[in-house]
C-alpha cells in the first residue's frame, strides 16, 4: 500500500466515524441476509468503553477497524470492517495480523471470532488467514460460524 497509514486506538470522539464507518462497511450485506448485520446496530459508545477499537486512517481519514475484546483465555475479534471504498486492498488481513500481536501482547495463545455463514468471502479470508471452524449455530435464519487461531 502506497499511502502512509496509521492504527491507533478508538477514543470517545471517534464514536460517530465507527458508526458511520460499520454501517457503510456491512451495507452490502442487508440484501443477502434480509437484515442488518449486528455490527450495524451495535452500541459504539459502549464498545469504546468497554472494549478495545483500534482505527486505521489512511492519509488522515478513517479507512477500516478492528474491535477486539481480551477474554480470559483468548482475544475475541468482534468485528472487522473496511470502507467499500478500500476494501480489496490487504486491510483486513493488516488488522487481523495486528490482532495477533495484539492476543501475544496480553499472553493469549489463541484468536476467535465469529461471522455469518452466508458472508462466504468473509469466511474464506479467514480460512486463508490461517483460522479454523470450530463450530456453526443456528442464528436468525442463518448460521453463526464460529473460528480460532493458535498465536504466539
Amino acid at each position: 500500500m502506497s499511502q502512509p497509514f496509521l492504527l491507533r486506538t478508538a477514543t470517545m470522539e471517534d464514536v460517530q466515524a465507527i458508526r458511520s464507518l460499520t454501517r457503510e462497511a456491512y451495507s452490502k450485506w442487508v440484501p443477502l441476509i434480509g437484515r442488518e448485520p449486528l455490527p450495524m446496530t451495535a452500541d459504539y459508545a459502549e464498545a469504546v468503553r468497554s472494549h478495545r477499537i483500534d482505527l486505521l486512517d489512511i492519509d488522515g481519514a478513517l479507512a477500516a477497524l478492528i474491535e477486539m475484546i481480551p477474554q480470559a483465555d483468548h482475544l475475541l475479534i468482534e468485528n472487522v470492517a473496511v470502507l467499500p471504498a478500500y476494501q480489496g486492498r490487504g486491510l483486513g488481513r493488516k488488522l487481523l495480523a495486528h490482532a495477533e500481536d495484539v492476543a501475544t501482547s496480553l499472553g493469549h495463545r489463541e484468536i476467535r471470532l465469529y461471522t455469518n455463514k452466508r458472508f462466504a468471502e468473509n469466511v474464506q479470508l479467514y480460512l486463508k488467514t490461517g483460522y479454523e471452524i470450530d463450530r456453526e449455530e443456528p442464528f436468525k435464519g442463518s448460521f453463526i460460524v464460529h473460528m480460532r487461531k493458535s498465536v504466539g
